[in-house]
Formats: structure tokens, sequence, C-alpha cells
């Protein structure tokens, strides 16, 4: 039996996905993108897992695009897959961490840019290459301009050059870096965090903050209060604010 294409394992409330193809960079085969929807949805319906950790095997590539030998006759048609995976993470319900333990290029930047947080170690490097073989960035694309600024972006996308953790995170592409020798010690961290908070709000708030993206000011206070209201009603709340009070640490019921 083969190995599968994403390794699924629960470490202290993360769930971590890990694309299982160091041989071949971490490309994405459409194999690779229905494993990984597939551990999304394990993840999401898992109560134990409170935060989702999206890496890639060994320390040469985190996800390298997509692996165009793998997917048939239609590249286009096969594609597809990978844009439903992108909109499956947009619309979440619990929070998503890249971490970036190598490099970050084509496809694997809208896996990075999908997630809420982007740990990267330092001597990585990231960029959309597509134009150097005759193709174009087009569905990271929609996210790129979500995430970092029209003209950094252009710049990237047009000289297809890599760029140093440090250029990445200055332009917003990533959340930050970490020192090699800090990095694993700082996303652990940062996920033991994340799975500490609310998990009922957390998931409200997600889902709510992925409606409101492209309405109109008004329209999103108005969506949030609603959801606002949602979140105090909850269990959850409750705990948190007695706890404050009672200067304890909440027991979070997921309610």
């Amino acid at each position: 039996m083969s190995e599968p294409e994403v390794l699924y394992d629960v470490i202290e409330g993360a769930a971590w996905l890990t694309i299982n193809r160091e041989a071949k960079r971490n490309a994405l085969s459409g194999e690779t993108i229905t494993q990984l929807g597939s551990a999304l949805d394990r993840a999401a319906g898992d109560d134990t897992v409170r935060v989702v950790c999206i890496t890639g095997a060994g320390k040469k590539s985190f996800c390298s695009g997509a692996d165009l030998t793998s997917m048939g006759g239609d590249p286009v048609e096969a594609m597809r897959g990978y844009a439903d995976l992108l909109k499956h993470m947009d619309t979440y319900p619990k929070p998503l961490v890249a971490r970036v333990d190598g490099h970050c290029l084509a496809g694997g930047t809208g896996l990075l840019l999908s997630c809420d947080i982007a740990y990267a170690r330092e001597s990585v490097k990231f960029g959309t290459p597509e134009l150097n073989v005759g193709l174009f960035p087009m569905m990271i694309g929609a996210l790129i301009f979500r995430n970092v600024g029209r003209k950094k972006a252009l710049e990237m996308i047009y000289r297809g050059e890599k760029l140093t953790a440090a250029e990445a995170e200055d332009m917003g592409l990533i959340t930050r870096y970490f020192p090699d020798d800090t990095f694993d010690h700082a996303v652990i961290e940062a996920l033991a965090s994340i799975a500490a908070k609310a998990p009922v709000a957390a998931r409200i708030g997600r889902q709510a903050l992925a409606a409101v993206a492209d309405l109109p000011l008004a329209e999103a206070l108005d969506l949030l209060c609603d959801k606002l209201g949602e979140v105090v009603a909850t269990e959850d709340a409750m705990e948190g604010l007695m706890a404050f009070m009672q200067k304890r640490k909440p027991e979070w019921k997921g309610r």
C-alpha cells in the first residue's frame, strides 16, 4: 500500500495536515488536493481539534504548486479541484495556520494565503514563477490582492523571482518569519495559544469575517452585529466572563 499523500495527526488540540510528497517537492496532484479536502473535513468534525496546521514534508518545499504531470488530459478541469479547495478553506470553521518550513511557490502560495496565519523559517523562499514557463497565477491572484498590496503583488507575479522570508513578511505575504533554530518552537507555541481560546467564538467569528469580505460597510456591520449576538448567547461566552471575574482559566465546552 502506498503512503497517503496527506498525513493527519492531532497533537494537543492542533490537527497537523502534512503534504507528504517530499520527492515531488510537495507538489499538488489531484489526489493530494482530494486528500487535503478530506483531512480538512476530518479536522472540522473533530471537537478535540481547535486549530489546523498545514505544512509540507521535509525542509526543502512547503509546496511547489500543481503537479501537472499527474493530472491527466485536462489540467484545467483538474485544477477546478484546487479552486474548490481554496473556496473550502475560505469558509472553514476553524483557524488555519501555515507552517512554511520549505520553499513556497506557485500554487503553494494559494494554500499559504488561504490560511489565517502563516509562519515561515527564515531561510525559505517565496514566489509565483508561472510566467517563467508561459503560465500565469490565475486562481492565486484572487487571494494575492486580498492579502498583499497590488503593486508589490504584481511585481512578484511579473518578475517571477524568488523572495526572501523578510521580503515576504514586509509585503504581507506571511505573518512573520523566525530564525531557523527557533522556528519549530515558535509554531508550536502559537498553535498552543490558539488552541486555548474559545472554539465556538472562533468558528462563528472566522466564518462571519469571510461572509462580510465583499459587503458594503453598512451591511457588514449589521451582519457582524448579528453574529456577535450569536457569540454572546453561547455557553462559552458566559464561561469566559465568569472565569475573567473569578480570575481563573476558562473551561471551554464548545457550545
